[in-house]
Order: structure tokens, then sequence, then C-alpha cells
């Protein structure tokens, strides 16, 4: 796993949300955009990360920022977690694993003793320009948005 780095190129990517439409990094083009990599739709900490920005989302459109959410799960199972949630940013699709690969968050995991390969919980801020501007690769999901918001707020 090797993380971006503030300064790089962010990777472009073309995939699909969770009503199946298309969704590019190119179309947020001039804005600053959340670019945040989760494990799995509907378990604790993803949920409690979504509805996290769920609930900071008014402050993000306010500013200027968009959110999009990318796990490896199906555009079926996208859906049931927005539905679910009323989550208000989209979420994409990465079942081939591309995206999480071309950002440097698949890697190896450990859950009580055993070892797997799967999406790593790390943020990465994208600048106006399509640069990576910040990473988060320590993340505490209920705290995090908070946490991108102050920091996006400090910065300008």
């Amino acid at each position: 796993m090797s993380l971006l780095e503030p300064g790089m190129k962010a990777p472009l990517f073309e995939s699909t949300d969770q009503n199946g439409k298309t969704v590019t990094l190119k179309e947020y083009g001039g804005k600053k955009v959340i670019l945040y990599f989760y494990p799995k739709d509907d378990t604790s900490g993803c949920t409690k990360e979504a509805c996290a920005f769920r609930d900071n989302f008014p402050k993000f459109k306010k500013i200027g920022v968009e959110v999009l959410g990318v796990s490896i799960d199906s555009e079926k199972r996208h859906k049931k977690f927005v539905e679910k949630y009323a989550l208000p940013f989209r979420l994409v699709v990465d079942e081939e694993k591309k995206i999480v690969q071309d950002y440097g968050v698949w890697g190896l995991k450990k859950f009580m003793g055993r070892e797997y390969m799967g999406t790593n919980r790390i943020t990465y801020l994208i600048a106006e320009d399509g640069t990576i501007e910040h990473v988060w690769s320590k993340v505490k999901p209920a705290e995090h948005a908070a946490e991108l918001l102050e920091y996006i707020e400090n910065t300008g």
C-alpha cells in the first residue's frame, strides 16, 4: 500500500454511483473534493462515518466542497446504504478495485488475528486544481467529518 502524497496529481477515475449514473473526478474540476474510502456499506464504523458526513453535509455545501465516498461494494449495496441513512452525497462503485488501488488504499488488514486484503479507511482532500491537498490515514469514523471541516475552514 503506497498512499498518494500532498502535491501529487489525484488519479482520474470513471465509475458509477448508487443510482447507476456515471461519476468521474474530472466533473468536479475547479472544486475541492473530499474523496473518502471506507471498507463496507452498512457496517458499524462505515455507518458512523457516512452519517457524520451526512450531518455535516450542509456545511460542506456552503463552503463549496463536494463529498464522494468510495468502496468496493456494488451499486445495489450503495443504493440500500444511501436510502437507509438518507445520505445526500454520491457513493462511487469500485467493484474492480481499480480506484482503491490507484489511490493506494487497498492493502493488508488485520482483524481479530486474521490477515486479509481490504480497503483501508483513508481520506483525500483534492484541491481545485486536481492535486492532493491533504491525506488522512488515521480516521476516527464518528469525528472525521468535523475534523475535515475544521481543516478546510482553517486553511481557507
